[in-house]
C-alpha cells in the first residue's frame, strides 16, 4: 500500500532516476577526492579519540552516508564543501560531541553512554545508488526495499518488549518510492517528546526557507535619544568573547557605539525591546534547565554557565541579563549607558547597527542534533511570525499545525502545544513523522533537506553520541525524544542493500528509559542488519 501523503513520491521517481544519473559521476570523483581529506582529518584529531584506532571508520561510514545523501537526493542545496558534503554536517561527524541522554522531564542528565569500544560500522551501499532504482533489482545489482511481512517478522518481537511500556505506534517508509512497508499503530496520536522538533523544522524551514537570518539590533529614538536594543528572537546571539560563527553581543555594541560616535553621543538611556513575542514567557513545564523562559531577547539561551547545549541553569530573565551585557560592552567602547529597562522601539528610531544568526538551515541542524530546546521554540514562533500568528504558544500550535497541513502532510490526531516537544500534551502519529521525513527527502524541497541533515549520527553527534556501540554506528540517523515515561526515536537508515528508508517509533508509559532506549535502538539497528 502506498500512504496517500507520500504518492508525489511515485511521479518523482524518473527526475530521481536522471538526478542520479547526472550526479553519479561526479560523486565518484567527491568519494576519491574525500579519502585523502578523511584521511587527514582522522589524523589531525587523532589526540582527542577515545573509541580506538577503528573510529575513524566509523566517521567515514557516517560522513559517506551523509555526501550520498547530499549528491544522490538533491544537489541544489546547499552549502557544499569541495566533497559534495554538508559542510556543517562533515564537521559534527568529526567533532564527536557527547551531548546526549538528557530526560528533558527530569530537568537533568540522564542515562550515561554505552560503554565499550565500538567495532568498525558496516559499509552501505550509496543511496544515490538505491534512489536510482524504481523498484525490484536496481542497477548495480541493488535490491528492492525488504517485504513488509518480513519486516513484520524482525520488528514485531522487537515492539513487543515489555520495556516499551503499554503503548507504541511504529511505521517503515521506503523513501525512494514513498511505500509503508511497515505499520503497528502507526495513526495512533503519542506524545513524541523532542520528535517534535522534526515538525517544528519542516514547517520553519517552508515558512521563512533555509536562507533566514534572525537579526538584533539597536535603534536610537530621535527625539529622546534612547538607545533600544530590539531582540530578533535569537537565542543563539552570544556574548562570549569566541562567537564561533555566532551572532555577536559584542560585536553588536561594537558597531553601535561607533555609530554613536559619528552622531557624538557617548552617554545613552539604555532600553531592550523583547516585543517580537508575546504572550507569557514560561515554558508549561515551569522553571527547568532544560530550556530559558521564552524571549524575543536573550544571550547564549540564557545560560549561566559555560555551557553549548544540554541541560544547564538559566538566568530568570535572559533579556534583562542580556541588555545589563550590552550595556558593558558599550562601556568598553567609551558609551556609557544607563541601567536597562523594557521598552519598545517605535516606527521612528533609526537603525544603529545589527547582528544575525547563522541561515535558519545551519539553526535547524544545530537544533537537531542537540535537541536544542531554546532554538525549538525561537523557530516556532518565527513560524507564527512569518504566517501573521500572535507569537505565543496558542500562535505556534496554529501555525506549525497550518503549515504541515498546508504541505499535504497527515496531521489528522496531531497536537502541538510547542515546538521543543517539553509539553507532555504534545501528539504526534508515526505516520506523521514518516510523512515529515519523506517530504524533507523529496528532490522537489531542497530547502527542507537540514531536516534529514542535522539528525545525529549514531555513535557520534549530538543525541546519539553515545548510544549504538554495536552494530548500526554511523548507519542510523536519527532524533531522539525522552520524557519520563516516554522513549521515541524517528529518522533514516540505510539497508545493506542501500536502501534508505525512513522510520518512527513512539512509546508510552514505559518505567525504565536505559531499557526503552536500548529497545528501540535494537528496532532501529534490525533495519540495517
Amino acid at each position: 500500500m502506498v500512504v496517500p501523503e507520500l504518492r508525489p513520491w511515485r511521479a518523482a521517481r524518473p527526475h530521481v532516476v536522471r538526478v542520479a544519473g547526472a550526479v553519479r559521476p561526479r560523486l565518484a570523483r567527491a568519494a576519491r577526492a574525500a579519502g585523502p581529506r578523511l584521511t587527514r582529518l582522522a589524523r589531525a584529531t587523532a589526540p582527542q579519540l577515545t573509541r580506538g584506532p577503528k573510529t575513524w571508520q566509523y566517521t567515514a561510514g557516517a560522513a559517506t552516508a551523509g555526501l550520498a545523501l547530499a549528491a544522490g537526493v538533491v544537489t541544489a542545496a546547499g552549502p557544499w564543501d569541495s566533497t559534495g558534503q554538508r559542510t556543517a554536517e562533515r564537521d559534527r561527524a568529526v567533532a564527536l560531541e557527547h551531548t546526549g541522554g538528557a530526560d528533558h522531564g527530569g530537568g537533568s542528565a540522564g542515562p550515561g553512554a554505552a560503554a565499550g569500544k565500538p567495532r568498525p560500522a558496516p559499509s552501505a551501499a550509496s543511496v544515490l545508488t538505491a534512489l536510482a532504482g524504481a523498484s525490484g533489482t536496481a542497477p548495480g545489482g541493488v535490491r528492492a526495499a525488504p517485504r513488509g511481512e518480513a519486516l513484520a517478522g524482525l520488528l514485531g518481537p522487537l515492539l513487543d518488549d515489555p520495556a516499551l511500556g503499554t503503548r507504541r505506534g511504529a511505521a517503515v517508509v521506503d523513501l525512494t518510492t514513498g511505500k509503508r512497508l511497515y505499520g503497528r499503530g502507526a495513526g495512533t496520536a503519542l506524545t513524541p517528546a523532542s520528535t517534535t522538533k522534526i515538525a517544528t523544522a519542516v514547517a520553519a524551514l517552508s515558512a521563512l526557507g533555509p536562507d533566514h537570518r534572525l537579526t538584533t539590533r539597536t535603534a536610537l529614538e530621535g527625539d529622546t535619544g534612547e538607545l533600544v536594543l530590539v531582540g530578533g528572537g535569537d537565542p543563539t546571539l552570544t556574548a562570549r568573547p569566541d562567537a564561533a560563527g555566532l551572532a555577536s553581543l559584542r560585536t553588536l555594541a561594537e558597531r553601535t557605539a561607533t555609530g554613536l560616535k559619528k552622531r557624538g553621543v557617548t552617554k545613552v538611556t539604555l532600553s531592550y525591546d523583547t516585543t517580537l513575542y508575546a504572550g507569557a514567557e514560561m515554558h508549561p513545564i515551569g522553571v527547568n534547565e532544560n530550556l530559558a523562559p521564552v524571549t524575543a531577547l536573550m544571550a547564549d539561551e540564557g545560560r549561566t554557565d559555560d555551557s553549548t547545549s544540554g541541560p544547564a541553569p538559566r538566568a530568570a530573565d535572559p533579556a534583562a541579563d542580556a541588555a545589563r551585557a550590552f550595556a558593558g560592552f558599550l562601556g568598553d567602547h567609551g558609551v556609557t549607558a544607563s541601567a536597562p529597562g523594557p521598552s519598545k522601539a517605535t516606527d521612528r528610531a533609526a537603525t544603529l547597527a545589527t547582528v544575525s544568526s547563522p541561515p535558519l538551515s545551519a539553526l535547524v541542524e544545530r537544533m537537531l542534533t542537540n535537541s536544542d530546546n531554546d532554538l525549538a521554540e525561537a523557530l516556532a514562533r518565527h513560524t507564527a511570525v512569518a504566517t501573521g500568528q500572535r507569537a505565543d504558544f496558542d500562535g505556534v500550535s496554529t501555525a506549525v499545525t497550518a503549515r504541515l497541513k498546508g504541505l499535504g502532510l497527515p496531521v489528522r490526531g496531531a497536537v502541538f502545544h510547542d515546538g521543543s516537544g517539553l509539553d507532555r500534551t504534545d501528539r504526534i502519529t508515526a505516520d506523521l513523522l514518516t510523512a515529515l521525513l519523506a517530504e524533507a527527502a523529496d528532490p522537489a524541497r531542497p530547502e527542507l533537506r537540514p531536516v534529514l541533515t542535522g539528525l545525529p549520527v549514531a555513535g557520534f553527534t549530538g543525541t546519539l553520541s553515545g548510544r549504538y556501540a554495536d552494530g548500526a554506528a554511523g548507519l542510523v540517523r536519527a532524533k531522539t525524544g525522552t520524557l519520563t515515561g516516554v522513549n521515541t526515536l524517528a529518522g533514516t537508515v540505510v539497508t545493506p542493500d542501500g536502501r534508505l528508508l525512513a522510520f518512527a517509533f513512539l512509546t508510552s508509559d514505559t518505567s525504565d528509559a536505559q531499557a526503552a532506549q536500548t529497545a528501540l535502538d535494537h528496532a532501529a539497528t534490525v533495519l540495517v542488519s
